[in-house]
Protein backbone atom coordinates (compact mmCIF):
# COMPACT_ATOMS: atom_id res chain seq x y z
CA UNK A 1 0.00 0.00 0.00
CA UNK A 2 1.20 3.59 -1.14
CA UNK A 3 1.31 5.69 1.89
CA UNK A 4 3.58 8.53 0.02
CA UNK A 5 0.26 10.44 -0.10
CA UNK A 6 0.06 10.52 4.06
CA UNK A 7 3.36 12.37 4.60
CA UNK A 8 2.07 16.29 3.43
CA UNK A 9 -1.10 15.34 5.98
CA UNK A 10 1.57 13.73 8.78
CA UNK A 11 4.27 17.08 8.31
CA UNK A 12 0.61 19.36 8.64
CA UNK A 13 -0.30 17.33 12.28
CA UNK A 14 2.67 17.96 13.43
CA UNK A 15 3.13 21.97 12.06
CA UNK A 16 -0.51 22.54 13.37
CA UNK A 17 0.40 20.45 16.64
CA UNK A 18 3.21 23.40 17.30
CA UNK A 19 0.72 25.85 16.86
CA UNK A 20 -1.34 24.19 19.63
CA UNK A 21 1.52 24.25 21.92
CA UNK A 22 1.64 27.60 21.76
CA UNK A 23 -1.98 28.38 21.78
CA UNK A 24 -1.69 25.90 25.31
CA UNK A 25 1.40 27.15 26.69
CA UNK A 26 -0.56 30.65 27.11
CA UNK A 27 -3.74 28.68 28.26
CA UNK A 28 -1.46 27.92 31.38
CA UNK A 29 -0.53 32.33 31.59
CA UNK A 30 -2.30 33.02 35.02
CA UNK A 31 -4.05 35.94 33.19
CA UNK A 32 -6.04 33.45 31.09
CA UNK A 33 -7.47 32.14 34.28
CA UNK A 34 -8.74 35.47 35.60
CA UNK A 35 -9.85 36.38 32.69
CA UNK A 36 -11.72 33.67 31.57
CA UNK A 37 -15.49 34.25 31.94
CA UNK A 38 -14.38 37.34 29.78
CA UNK A 39 -13.22 35.45 27.33
CA UNK A 40 -16.60 33.79 26.94
CA UNK A 41 -19.17 36.46 27.64
CA UNK A 42 -17.33 38.61 24.76
CA UNK A 43 -19.27 36.60 22.05
CA UNK A 44 -22.57 37.78 23.57
CA UNK A 45 -22.04 41.30 22.11
CA UNK A 46 -24.35 42.32 19.47
CA UNK A 47 -25.98 38.85 18.94
CA UNK A 48 -29.44 37.67 18.65
CA UNK A 49 -31.52 36.47 21.81
CA UNK A 50 -30.93 32.78 20.87
CA UNK A 51 -27.29 32.67 20.44
CA UNK A 52 -27.24 35.03 24.02
CA UNK A 53 -28.78 32.45 25.41
CA UNK A 54 -27.10 29.77 24.61
CA UNK A 55 -23.86 32.18 25.64
CA UNK A 56 -25.26 32.78 29.12
CA UNK A 57 -25.89 29.10 29.25
CA UNK A 58 -22.24 28.26 28.70
CA UNK A 59 -21.35 31.38 31.21
CA UNK A 60 -23.68 30.69 34.08
CA UNK A 61 -22.19 26.83 34.08
CA UNK A 62 -18.57 28.14 34.23
CA UNK A 63 -19.20 31.20 36.89
CA UNK A 64 -19.62 28.11 38.79
CA UNK A 65 -15.64 27.43 39.41
CA UNK A 66 -14.30 29.21 36.02
CA UNK A 67 -10.55 28.14 37.20
CA UNK A 68 -11.62 24.52 36.79
CA UNK A 69 -12.88 25.57 33.97
CA UNK A 70 -9.90 27.41 32.58
CA UNK A 71 -7.93 24.35 33.78
CA UNK A 72 -10.18 22.46 31.80
CA UNK A 73 -9.55 23.94 28.72
CA UNK A 74 -5.61 24.69 29.29
CA UNK A 75 -5.55 20.41 30.08
CA UNK A 76 -7.81 20.16 26.82
CA UNK A 77 -5.33 22.22 24.67
CA UNK A 78 -2.45 20.76 25.72
CA UNK A 79 -3.53 17.34 25.55
CA UNK A 80 -4.35 17.92 21.84
CA UNK A 81 -1.04 19.95 21.00
CA UNK A 82 0.86 16.49 22.23
CA UNK A 83 -1.45 14.00 20.59
CA UNK A 84 -0.59 15.81 17.22
CA UNK A 85 3.04 16.68 17.69
CA UNK A 86 3.82 12.95 18.90
CA UNK A 87 1.24 11.36 16.97
CA UNK A 88 -0.52 9.81 20.02
CA UNK A 89 -4.24 8.57 19.90
CA UNK A 90 -4.12 11.13 16.91
CA UNK A 91 -7.85 10.14 15.84
CA UNK A 92 -8.83 10.78 19.83
CA UNK A 93 -6.75 13.95 19.40
CA UNK A 94 -8.98 15.05 16.36
CA UNK A 95 -11.76 14.18 17.51
CA UNK A 96 -11.61 15.87 20.68
CA UNK A 97 -9.97 19.09 18.81
CA UNK A 98 -13.02 19.18 16.44
CA UNK A 99 -15.24 18.97 19.59
CA UNK A 100 -13.08 22.00 21.50
CA UNK A 101 -12.74 24.31 18.36
CA UNK A 102 -17.30 24.05 17.72
CA UNK A 103 -17.93 24.83 21.77
CA UNK A 104 -15.25 28.00 21.02
CA UNK A 105 -16.96 29.21 17.84
CA UNK A 106 -20.62 28.70 19.31
CA UNK A 107 -19.50 30.38 22.67
CA UNK A 108 -16.48 32.91 22.60
CA UNK A 109 -16.65 33.53 19.17
CA UNK A 110 -20.40 33.94 19.25
CA UNK A 111 -21.01 31.60 15.77
CA UNK A 112 -18.55 33.70 13.98
CA UNK A 113 -21.44 36.37 14.06
CA UNK A 114 -22.23 36.41 10.13
CA UNK A 115 -25.60 37.60 10.88
CA UNK A 116 -24.18 40.78 12.78
CA UNK A 117 -23.90 44.25 10.49
CA UNK A 118 -20.68 44.77 9.57
CA UNK A 119 -18.99 41.41 10.09
CA UNK A 120 -16.07 40.35 7.98
CA UNK A 121 -15.28 37.03 9.61
CA UNK A 122 -16.43 33.47 10.54
CA UNK A 123 -14.41 33.29 13.26
CA UNK A 124 -10.92 31.10 13.51
CA UNK A 125 -12.54 28.12 15.18
CA UNK A 126 -14.38 27.19 12.04
CA UNK A 127 -11.26 27.12 10.06
CA UNK A 128 -9.53 24.97 12.96
CA UNK A 129 -12.61 22.30 12.58
CA UNK A 130 -11.90 21.59 8.72
CA UNK A 131 -7.63 21.45 9.69
CA UNK A 132 -8.92 18.74 11.32
CA UNK A 133 -10.96 16.99 8.67
CA UNK A 134 -8.33 17.46 6.49
CA UNK A 135 -6.38 15.59 8.53
CA UNK A 136 -8.52 12.98 9.40
CA UNK A 137 -8.81 12.34 6.13
CA UNK A 138 -5.54 12.39 5.18
CA UNK A 139 -5.10 9.73 7.61
CA UNK A 140 -1.95 11.69 9.40
CA UNK A 141 -1.67 9.25 12.20
CA UNK A 142 -0.38 6.74 9.44
CA UNK A 143 3.17 8.35 9.42
CA UNK A 144 5.67 10.44 11.75
CA UNK A 145 3.64 8.79 14.22
CA UNK A 146 3.97 7.01 17.25
CA UNK A 147 0.36 5.24 16.89
CA UNK A 148 1.76 2.38 14.77
CA UNK A 149 3.98 1.26 17.91
CA UNK A 150 1.66 2.16 20.42
CA UNK A 151 -1.47 -0.02 18.21
CA UNK A 152 0.91 -2.83 18.40
CA UNK A 153 1.92 -2.86 22.11
CA UNK A 154 -1.45 -1.65 23.47
CA UNK A 155 -4.16 -2.67 20.86
CA UNK A 156 -6.82 -2.08 23.22
CA UNK A 157 -6.51 1.87 22.92
CA UNK A 158 -7.11 1.56 19.76
CA UNK A 159 -10.49 -0.78 19.63
CA UNK A 160 -13.03 1.98 18.34
CA UNK A 161 -10.78 3.96 16.23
Amino acid sequence: MDTSGEKPFALLRILFGAVWLVDAVFKWNPAFFDAFTSYVVGGTQNQPPLVQSWIDLWVNGANVDPYSFAVVVAIGETAIALSLLFGVLTQLGIAGGIAMMLVVWSTAEGFGGPYVAGSTDIGAAAIYVIVFVALWFGRCWRQYSLDPLIRKWLPVLYQHW
